[in-house]
Formats: structure tokens, sequence, C-alpha cells
């Protein structure tokens, strides 16, 4: 059985790498808030500042899900096998446009604003073939089975992202480049709009904070 070594395996080999980060567009935001000349509310101050924004893509996944295919021809004579790598990445974005005053409290004697986030969306995995890692098996194989190989394993790959993006650790992290990238969005503008020092805090759905 011949065993062919297509191109040089990665530099990293992890199942999945984590590259987080929350976008910085506070003093935008502060801007928006100024013009927008509120009734001095903060909830509306901070309606005000997510008012022209659509997503906020507030964390990202590397991933490297490892598949394999298996192909059969010639009446089972013929059998091949191939197994890939293949780099991912998805997105974890808040949907802004969903952050209405019903998700906004404003506790006074606190001084605090707490804010209630809807679920993250992960985006659809963007494979990167172009640095894909193939090992194939097989005596001779012909090219519609590596053809159907390939495919089949771009299918894994992008079922087995899916899954590797949904694993806890990863969507708590996610969550908290989320609660952190809200929380210094909504600092600034509130400031900017005359309210001092404002406590911001943020939680998802389902999620208890400090009373």
């Amino acid at each position: 059985m011949a065993r062919d070594l297509l191109k040089p395996a990665p530099a990293q080999r992890l199942p999945w790498l984590i590259a987080g980060g929350a976008m910085a567009v506070a003093a935008l935001l502060g801007w928006q808030v100024w013009r927008a000349n509120d009734s001095g509310d903060p909830v509306a101050t901070s309606l005000a500042a997510f008012e022209k924004a659509n997503r906020l893509t507030v964390f990202s996944a590397q991933l490297a899900p490892v598949v394999s295919a298996d192909d059969v021809r010639g009446y089972g004579l013929l059998k091949s096998r191939q197994i890939a790598v293949i780099p991912a990445r998805i997105d974890y974005t808040l949907d802004l446009a969903r952050l209405d005053a019903a998700r906004f409290r404003w506790d006074q004697p606190g001084r605090r604003l707490i804010v209630t986030l809807p679920p993250l969306e992960l985006s659809v995995p963007n494979l990167d073939e172009a640095r894909a890692q193939y090992l194939r098996e097989g005596v001779w194989i012909t090219g519609p089975a590596q053809a159907k190989l390939t495919r089949d394993n771009t299918l894994q790959a992008q079922r087995q992202a899916a899954k590797q993006a949904r694993n806890p650790a990863l969507l708590e992290l996610a969550r908290g480049s989320a609660r952190q990238a809200v929380g210094q969005n909504l600092s600034v503008p509130l400031k900017v709009a005359g309210h001092g020092d404002v406590t911001v805090e943020v939680r998802f759905e389902g999620e208890k904070g400090t009373q």
C-alpha cells in the first residue's frame, strides 16, 4: 500500500487555536451619542450608542479539524483513503439590532447599567483549503475517486468545525470577550453624555448577575 504525503505539515497541529479580540469603537459611539442629544436617560444614551451599528464580531476561533474519507471502486479491488487537516475560522458575533430598551436596566442607587445580551451567533465555518494537509492511502487512486474523497473531507471538516466551535470553553471565551466589548463601548458614551462614572454590567440571557 502506498502513502502519498501531498503537502508539508503545518507548524501548529493543535485541535484549535484561539484568537479573540473586541472592537474598539468607543470614541465613535461617544460622538454619535453627543450628536444624538438625548434626554439624559442612561438607557436612551446606550440605545443611541448602538443605533447605527448592525453586528459586532467579538471573537474568532481558528480550528483545525482532522477528518478522513474512504472510497471503494472496481468491485472492491480499488480501495483508497484520504486524511485531511483543514484550517477553519469561525466568527462569534452579536446582533446589535436586537439590543432594544427591554435589554437595558438602570439602577439609579448603584449608578449601574445592566445590559442583557442576546445569544451569540456563529458564522458558517470558513475553510482555508489552500493550507490544508492531505495524506492519501491506496494502490491506485483514480481522478474521480480523489475528487470524491476531497469533497467528503470538506463536508466533514465543515461539520466538525461547527461542532468544535460550540465547545463550552470556546463559547465562554467568546462571551467574555462580548461582555468586555459591550462594557467598554458603553462606558465612554455614558461619560460623554454627562452621566459620570457608571458601572456597566453585561450578561447574557439566562445568566445571573449581582442584584
